[in-house]
C-alpha cells in the first residue's frame, strides 16, 4: 500500500503545481490510471496533457466554458451538466483514482452487477458500514496498518468525488491530507 500511497501524493503534487504554480492554471482534464506514468523507482508521473486547458485568466473568475472532454468515469458530474470547467474538475478525477488505487478496480466495471458497477457508489456503501478493507486490491497485503490508513484514503476519496465542487478539497488540501496519511501510515507500520 505504500508505493500506492507515493503515486497518489505524485499526482497530487503535480496537479497542484499545474492549479497553482504556473503562469496561469492548467487543468489536465483527463486524469485516469492510463495517464499516470510510473518510472522504474516507482515514481508517478502525470501524461498526456492533449485535453489539457488553460484555466481562467480574468481576475476572479472561477472557470472556464468549454466542450467536455475526457474519460467517462472519471468526468466531473457537475462539468457534464454546466460545461464550465474548473480545477475542482481535475479533483473529482483525482478521487476517482484514490479508489481505483485502493480496490483495483476501474471506475466502471461493466461485468459487475447493476449495484456493483460504478465503482466509488460500490466502495462507498462498505465505507459507510466501516468495512473499507473488505474491498482492499487482494493483491495488496492486508496489514492492520493498512487497514488504519485505508479508511482515511477513502474518506479523502469521497471527499474528492463529491457530486459538486464546492463540497470537493483543492489539490493542495488533498496533497497535504496525503501527506499526514503517509506519516500516519509509517507510525503504524512501526506498532
Amino acid at each position: 500500500m505504500s508505493q500506492r500511497l507515493d503515486i497518489a501524493i505524485d499526482v497530487a503534487h503535480a496537479l497542484t503545481y499545474l492549479h497553482l504554480y504556473t503562469d496561469q492554471p492548467i487543468i489536465h482534464r483527463d486524469i485516469k490510471s492510463s495517464n499516470i506514468l510510473i518510472t522504474e523507482n516507482f515514481h508517478a508521473k502525470v501524461a498526456d496533457f492533449g485535453f489539457s486547458r488553460a484555466g481562467p485568466t480574468e481576475s476572479g473568475a472561477t472557470h472556464v466554458v468549454t466542450k467536455i472532454k475526457g474519460t467517462f468515469g472519471y468526468l466531473d458530474p457537475e462539468y457534464m451538466k454546466t460545461y464550465k470547467l474548473t480545477t475542482k474538475s481535475d479533483v473529482f478525477a483525482f478521487g476517482i483514482l484514490l479508489v481505483e488505487l485502493i480496490t483495483g478496480r476501474r471506475p466502471i466495471e461493466q461485468s459487475k452487477d447493476l449495484h456493483e458497477r460504478i465503482t466509488v457508489r460500490w466502495a462507498y456503501k462498505y465505507f459507510l458500514n466501516g468495512r473499507v478493507c473488505d474491498i482492499l486490491d487482494p493483491r495488496l497485503e492486508k496489514t492492520d496498518a493498512t487497514c488504519r490508513i485505508i479508511d482515511k484514503m477513502f474518506d479523502l476519496a469521497f471527499q474528492c468525488s463529491a457530486p459538486t465542487k464546492n463540497d470537493r478539497p483543492t489539490m493542495k488540501e488533498a496533497a497535504e491530507r496525503l501527506w499526514a496519511i503517509r506519516k500516519d501510515f509509517q507510525v503504524h507500520q512501526q506498532e
